[in-house]
């Protein structure tokens, strides 16, 4: 069986995309403590700095992505596909996609905050060629909850 997926920018305030943001701050919320999750609300996914990506496979929404674009890099956020699509390569299509984007806008560094409990997040990661790397941003190196992650695109 042949089963499309289309990968596209879409408003993260529509509700069904609402539920699966949703969705993942209760998955984040169940493998870390709250600060230590660094979720960005649907209002800053909104802004004109923001590109948020949708997954839906067979035209059911099934995960999402975004990045942030801070001038000198851009800071993927929002990295997330529902449990029982993981290892269908969605997540890495939302990745190369947002590499895509990221490009285009002239950027050519790509980093990334992650979790020490998600080994499904950091193989992608790994996979697509980001490398570990010291805190960036606003964030604190914490070996025990964060990995933090840059890719030189380009």
């Amino acid at each position: 069986m042949n089963r499309k997926v289309a990968i596209q920018v879409t408003d993260p305030a529509l509700p069904a995309v609402r539920r699966l943001i949703e969705e993942l701050d209760a998955y984040l919320g169940s493998l870390y403590p709250p600060e230590c999750n660094h979720l960005l609300p649907v209002e800053v996914l909104q802004q004109s700095n923001v590109t948020f990506l949708t997954a839906s496979l067979d035209g059911r929404l099934v995960g999402c992505g975004a990045f942030v674009n801070q001038g000198e890099y851009a800071e993927i956020k929002r990295m997330y596909v529902v449990p029982e699509c993981r290892g269908m390569k969605i997540g890495k299509r939302i990745l190369q996609e947002l590499e895509k984007h990221i490009i285009s806008g002239g950027l050519k560094i790509a980093r990334l905050e992650t979790g020490i409990h998600q080994p499904e997040a950091l193989g992608l990661y790994t996979g697509m060629g980001y490398q570990k790397r010291k805190a960036f941003g606003s964030y604190r190196d914490d070996e025990y909850m964060s990995v933090f992650m840059e890719k030189k695109l380009g």
